[in-house]
């Protein structure tokens, strides 16, 4: 994924208001659990991606407060922070951002925060050799689609919040392996689920490459219109590549994101219907971003299986 080489105006400023905040209050904060005794307020826990917050909420329980920078719809690659991110990210006992330069444009404001508390990028804790890279060797940032690499993310949070209120480890811990469980059901069904896909249709087509890591766990071939970065250009050669995949396996469907602009995939039916082969919009797939918090899409376990169950229903025909 490429950087950009340069930063608005804006997140200039941003940054400075940042410095400026963090410099006021590093001498006023103390860290909970320092002192060894039970806090009544909860944490104050900072998220960039619902991902992370919804998760994060469930093994913190009672003892946490969890807001998400970024709601549903919203593109984390081309997400530039607000004066009020910065307010909420100054008034954090702790920030959890996923990395891989997923935030690429929140870096610095990362690295300056990281000065006056805590500031992980959870992906951190994934060995190397784990990672997906594309063709320009470019990390790919969308792991939450590995079950098991997303647990790892996940531990590390949890192993952060203990160190920061050792009082409450033994709770967390068991939160964390209680959620693990319902993780473990959930990628058993998943992959029970995909494998009645008749192989030769196990192709995902979407408007970004975001489900690489999907694909590999459950043995399934993907194609992305642009690359990693939403910022990537969409050219007319790979409209067309896209569309002689799915003639040369009789693709039935194709996919839109939810905070991606389905015309590119639109261009793709268009084309395909023009070489003889019908192919439908299979749904809206949950990629860089969940559903509306307090519906199942809101909820990392209830936006994968809504991913897995589109999937299915739309190349095996199922839902028709």
């Amino acid at each position: 994924m490429k950087k950009r080489q340069s930063r608005s105006i804006l997140g200039t400023l941003i940054i400075a208001i940042s410095l400026v905040l963090s410099a006021c209050n590093s001498s006023e904060e103390t860290p909970q659990g320092s002192t060894g005794e039970q806090s009544t307020e909860k944490i104050h826990v900072v998220t960039t991606i619902a991902q992370i917050s919804e998760p994060v909420s469930v093994i913190g329980g009672d003892r946490v407060d969890v807001q998400s920078l970024m709601g549903p719809g919203v593109d984390p690659h081309l997400y530039n922070a607000t004066h009020g991110d910065i307010k909420k990210l100054d008034e954090s006992d702790i920030v959890f951002y996923s990395g891989l330069h997923l935030e690429g444009n929140m870096t610095e404001i990362f690295e300056q925060i990281g000065k006056n508390k805590p500031v992980l990028a959870i992906t951190s804790s994934i060995p190397e050799d784990q990672l997906l890279e594309d063709e320009e060797l470019a990390i790919d940032p969308h792991v939450w689609f590995d079950i098991d690499l997303w647990k790892q993310a996940l531990e590390s949070a949890t192993e952060e919040l203990k160190n920061f209120s050792p009082e409450d480890a033994t709770y967390f811990e068991e939160n964390k392996l209680e959620y693990f469980k319902q993780l473990d059901e959930l990628k058993a069904d998943s992959t029970a689920k995909i494998a009645e896909i008749p192989e030769e249709k196990r192709v995902i087509v979407t408007a970004h490459d975001a489900f690489g890591y999907f694909g590999r766990m459950h043995g399934m071939d993907v194609v992305g219109l642009q690359g990693l970065s939403t910022e990537d250009e969409i050219g007319l050669s790979d409209i067309n590549e896209t569309i002689q995949t799915l003639l040369e396996h009789n693709i039935p469907a194709v996919f839109v994101e939810s905070s991606i602009n389905p015309a590119s995939i639109n261009a793709v039916i268009e084309g395909a219907a023009k070489k003889g082969l019908k192919v439908k919009l299979g749904g809206e797939l949950y990629s860089d971003a969940m559903g509306t918090a307090g519906t199942d899409e809101g909820t990392y376990i209830g936006m994968y299986r809504h991913n897995v169950e589109t999937i299915y229903h739309a190349l095996t025909g199922s839902g028709e």
